[in-house]
C-alpha cells in the first residue's frame, strides 16, 4: 500500500512538471510574421464621370428651296466638299428665259434714262420726266436681280467644307420644297454634350481636360477640352450640360455616338498606403505602425480618395511610417511582430 501511495505521488508530479513544460513553451512562441512597407506619397484625382453624345463640329441638311425637276447632283455618297462647291442644281430654263428679258428691259430703261437726262440738261424735259424714267429703271434693275435670284436657289451650294451624306435622291426626280437633298457634316472637330450634376459644378471650368472613350475604340482615349458650360440647370434631373470640343483628325469620331467621359478635377500629390493594410470598425478606420521596438502599434486615420490599389491617408500618419501590409488580422495594440523580408520564408521553415 505505502508502494501505491509512492506511485501516486510521483505520477502527480510528473504531471505538474509536464504542464509547466508546456506554459513555458507557450512563453516561448514566436511573435507573428507580418509584411510591412512606408507610406508614399502618391498621385490622387477627383474625378467626374457621364455618358456624352457627340455632335459634328457643324452639320446641316440642304433642302429644295423650290418644287422643280431635280438637274444633276455633284457628289458621290459619303464624298467630300469643299465651301462654296456646287452639290445639286434644279431645273432652270423659265427663270434663265425671264433673266434674259429683265436684262433687256433694263438695259432699255437705262438707256431712256440717259436719254432723258440730256434733254433735262437742254431743257427739253422736266424734272418730273427725269423722276418717272429714274424710277422705271430702278424697277427693271429690281427685276433682272429677282430673276437672279431664282436662278440662284435652284443652284445648291456647301455652306462649309465637309462629308456629304449617303444619296436618298436621284438627277431627274420632281422635287417639292423642303425635300431633303444631302447633309454635311464638318467632323474636322466633335463637340461632346454630358450632363454633370449641379453638385460638381463648382469643380467643372473651361479648358479643363477630358478623357472620352467609345465602344467602337475601347482601348483608345480621346482627349479634349471643356469648351462651355450651360447657364441653365435642368430642375428635373438636377444637372447641367457641359460642352467640351475633341480633335477629330482622323474621323474615327460619328455624330451621335456614345462616349463615356473622365474629367479630372483636382489631381494632387497624397501620403498612400495598400488598401491590405487598413483595418476597419464602424466608421472608423486604422493601420498598425511598426516602431522602432519592434511592436505594431494601432493607429486611426481619416482616409481619402482610392487608387490602383492603394488608400489616401488624410490625417494621423507620417510620411514613411512602417505600416503593416499583410497579415492585420493576426495583431492587435502593442503586439511585437516579425518583419517577412528576403529569406524571412526559409527562415520560417528552419
Amino acid at each position: 500500500m505505502f508502494a501505491s501511495k509512492n506511485f501516486l505521488v510521483l505520477a502527480l508530479l510528473a504531471l505538474v512538471a509536464a504542464c509547466g513544460g508546456g506554459g513555458a513553451r507557450e512563453k516561448e512562441r514566436p511573435p507573428p510574421l507580418v509584411r510591412a512597407e512606408p507610406a508614399t506619397n502618391m498621385r490622387f484625382v477627383e474625378t467626374v464621370d457621364a455618358v456624352g453624345n457627340a455632335l459634328a463640329n457643324e452639320q446641316v441638311t440642304l433642302s429644295a428651296p423650290v418644287t422643280d425637276r431635280l438637274l444633276r447632283l455633284n457628289f458621290d455618297d459619303g464624298s467630300f466638299v469643299r465651301r462654296g462647291q456646287v452639290v445639286a442644281v434644279l431645273a432652270q430654263g423659265q427663270e434663265t428665259a425671264q433673266l434674259a428679258e429683265a436684262r433687256a428691259r433694263e438695259r432699255e430703261a437705262g438707256q431712256q434714262l440717259q436719254r432723258i437726262a440730256t434733254l433735262k440738261a437742254r431743257g427739253f424735259a422736266t424734272k418730273a420726266n427725269l423722276d418717272a424714267q429714274t424710277a422705271s429703271a430702278a424697277a427693271a434693275r429690281a427685276q433682272a436681280a429677282e430673276a437672279r435670284a431664282s436662278i440662284g436657289d435652284r443652284v445648291i451650294t456647301a455652306p462649309f467644307s465637309g462629308w456629304v451624306s449617303l444619296r436618298t435622291i436621284s438627277p431627274g426626280a420632281i422635287v417639292n420644297a423642303g425635300t431633303e437633298i444631302a447633309t454635311i457634316s464638318d467632323l474636322s472637330r466633335i463637340k461632346l454634350d454630358f450632363p454633370v450634376p449641379e453638385t460638381v459644378l463648382a469643380a467643372i471650368r473651361p479648358g479643363l481636360a477630358i478623357e472620352a472613350r467609345a465602344a467602337a475604340y475601347p482601348d483608345q482615349p480621346f482627349r479634349g477640352q471643356v469648351a462651355t458650360i450651360d447657364a441653365v440647370v435642368d430642375p428635373n434631373t438636377r444637372s447641367v450640360m457641359v460642352r467640351a470640343v475633341l480633335p477629330n483628325p482622323d474621323q474615327k469620331l460619328k455624330p451621335g455616338m456614345l462616349l463615356n467621359v473622365r474629367i479630372e478635377t483636382q489631381p494632387r500629390l497624397g501620403l498612400s498606403v495598400p488598401e491590405l493594410a487598413i483595418v476597419g470598425e464602424g466608421d472608423q478606420r486604422f493601420v498598425y505602425v511598426v516602431g522602432a521596438d519592434g511592436k505594431a502599434k494601432r493607429t486611426a486615420v481619416r482616409t481619402g480618395l482610392r487608387s490602383a490599389g492603394r488608400i489616401e491617408i488624410l490625417d494621423g500618419l507620417r510620411p514613411g511610417a512602417k505600416v503593416v501590409t499583410e497579415g492585420v488580422v493576426k495583431l492587435s495594440d502593442g503586439m511585437k511582430v516579425r518583419l517577412a523580408g528576403p529569406g524571412a520564408g526559409r527562415a520560417a521553415a528552419r
